[in-house]
This record gives C-alpha cells, sequence and structure tokens, in this order.
C-alpha cells in the first residue's frame, strides 16, 4: 500500500467553498512535483491574487505533469491537479500569522509554510512534513 502525502498550495483560489477546484499549471517545489491522487493538500488562497491565506482541506483527485518547455534550460516542473475540498479553515493563517516565524532553524511547522511561501512569494504546490500537515489541521 502507497502512504499518501501532505502538500500545501497557494494560489489564486476564486471559490474557496467550491467542492471541486482545480489549479491549471502551477509550479512545484520542495518536493511539490511528488503529488498524487489521494494526497492531502491544504489550500491557501494568496495573498498576491486577493486571497487571505488558508481557506480549505482536501484530497487530490487528478494530476497531470504538464511538459517543459524545449529549448528551456531550467523550468521549475509545473502540475494541474484537480482537489475534492473536504473542510473549510475555521481559522486564519496566512502570511500576516507566519511573517514572525524567520529562524530558518527552529524546525517549528509555522516557519517552515513562512519559508516554503512567503521567503519567495510565487504561488506554488510544495511538500510539507507531517509535523506542519498536523499543525494545519487544528485550523479544521
Amino acid at each position: 500500500m502507497i502512504k499518501s502525502m501532505n502538500y500545501a498550495i497557494k494560489a489564486e483560489v476564486k471559490d474557496p467553498g467550491a467542492e471541486w477546484i482545480t489549479f491549471t499549471s502551477r509550479k512545484t517545489m520542495y518536493g511539490g512535483k511528488d503529488i498524487a491522487a489521494g494526497d492531502t493538500i491544504f489550500i491557501f488562497a494568496s495573498e498576491n491574487e486577493g486571497g487571505r491565506g488558508l481557506v480549505a482541506r482536501g484530497i487530490v483527485v487528478s494530476v497531470e505533469a504538464i511538459p517543459s518547455i524545449p529549448g528551456i534550460a531550467r523550468q521549475t516542473p509545473r502540475v494541474s491537479i484537480t482537489v475534492q475540498r473536504t473542510a473549510a479553515a475555521k481559522r486564519s493563517l496566512g502570511r500576516s500569522e507566519l511573517k514572525p516565524f524567520s529562524n530558518w532553524n527552529d524546525r517549528r511547522p509555522e516557519t517552515e509554510l513562512n519559508f516554503k511561501f512567503y521567503r519567495q512569494a510565487t504561488d506554488k504546490i510544495v511538500g510539507i512534513t507531517e509535523l506542519t500537515a498536523s499543525f494545519l489541521k487544528e485550523f479544521f
């Protein structure tokens, strides 16, 4: 049996209450390219796009790798995913709550999220540790 993993995405979310959410051609970093159907994903509505941070949790139902563009040496892997939303966040967690956590070596879940999402502020899918997934579950 293959164990499902935990991921988080920071992207534009037009309708956080939708049962199904599709993210097309999203950058992946920090292990995000390994996302697969059945994995848990925590959805952050990107502040870059007018969002408010953590809005939902879901299960990845499909993944499609986007082919690299020929002739470009360094490319960030991209995927398109469809997620079935399973829960809505009950508490706020976004850039303002995570900003104070900048000791990159303290192994705190807040620091992991701040580092992966806000140190380089582009929208992306990232792999997260089990500790961080447990921390995020407290927001539902």
